[in-house]
């Protein structure tokens, strides 16, 4: 049986996780996930590839999303703790996202010195306005918030087990999950190994057991919420990121992957995007039901 093992919610794009016992799935994915970001002072979005000290930076937003709270984990302690009001009713300026223009609500200078500071580096913040209705493509498109490309990043625990495997043979260090950022994380029982087949929901429904099944989920549910297939997550820089000293490191996780991970449309893949046709509440420990199997 798979099961959630992980929640993790992003308020601020491109800064560390929260983990959660709980969680509300909205239309746009996990509640306040990617519904703030960093930009810069033209407004361009601010990202780990570039920027990798957004790894430091703790953000908590209230459940009611009306307060924000920042800290940093550098471990010198010089910036402190910063905590806002979330503001939606400031003048809106616009945003670069990838090249595509949106609209983010400004969160004031109190913010934007501390994240300068910070950073060491010009920079503003700002919030996903009420009216923003960003639509993201896929196998079945959704809706998002200032997340990359899809609402929800889904990753099986097999699948790191293996990648682990393939960097340890190489004289690799492992890699914990926190270096792929993934929203869900699931973990199952029985076979291991790549050569086993998808054993689907009247078979035994332990398929979250084989690393990288989630490749061919279509359709899931979880509790009452459901998901469906957006595309596969292609990697990029941030994967070098070591996420608690905020600095890159090394060519892993890239280089290994791309030796059995190589998309035929370019690039590596690990873990897969959904988006959401059912909002509902997940929680650690739901069982993940994959409803519709497509091909790898």
């Amino acid at each position: 049986m798979a099961n959630v093992t992980d929640l993790i919610c992003y308020p601020v794009k491109g800064c560390a996780g929260t983990s959660m016992s709980d969680a509300l799935l909205t239309p746009a994915g996990l509640a306040h996930d990617r519904s703030f970001m960093v930009i810069s002072e033209d407004g361009i979005f601010r990202t780990q590839r570039r920027d990798p000290r957004l790894a430091l930076i703790r953000p908590a937003v209230s459940t009611d999303g009306t307060r924000l709270t920042l800290d940093s984990a550098d471990g010198t302690g010089s910036f402190g703790t910063l905590c806002v009001d979330v503001t939606t009713s400031a003048p809106r300026r616009d945003v670069d996202l990838f090249g595509a223009a949106f609209q983010g609500i400004d969160q004031g200078d109190e913010a934007a010195a501390w994240l300068s500071e910070v950073l060491g580096t010009p920079s503003r913040l700002v919030r996903v306005p009420p009216e923003h209705d960003r639509v993201t493509d896929g196998w079945i498109p959704g809706r998002s918030g200032y997340a990359d490309s899809g609402a929800v990043h889904l990753l099986s625990r097999a699948s790191l087990t293996l990648l682990n495997q393939r960097m340890a043979e190489r004289g690799a260090p492992t890699l914990s999950m926190n270096r792929f950022r993934p929203n869900i994380v699931v973990d199952g029982h029985g076979g291991q190994g790549e050569g086993h087949e998808v054993r689907d929901r009247d078979s035994g429904g332990d398929w979250a057991a084989l690393p990288n099944a989630e490749d061919r989920a279509r359709r899931v549910t979880i509790g009452d919420a459901e998901l469906g297939f957006a595309k596969l997550a292609v990697r990029c820089a941030v994967t070098l990121v070591e996420q608690e000293a905020g600095e890159r490191r090394g060519p892993e996780p890239l280089r290994t992957l791309a030796s059995y991970r190589r998309a035929a449309s370019g690039g590596v893949v690990f873990g897969a995007k959904f988006s959401v046709i059912t909002p509902g509440k997940l929680s650690v420990g739901d069982e993940v039901v994959v409803q519709e199997w497509g091909d790898a």
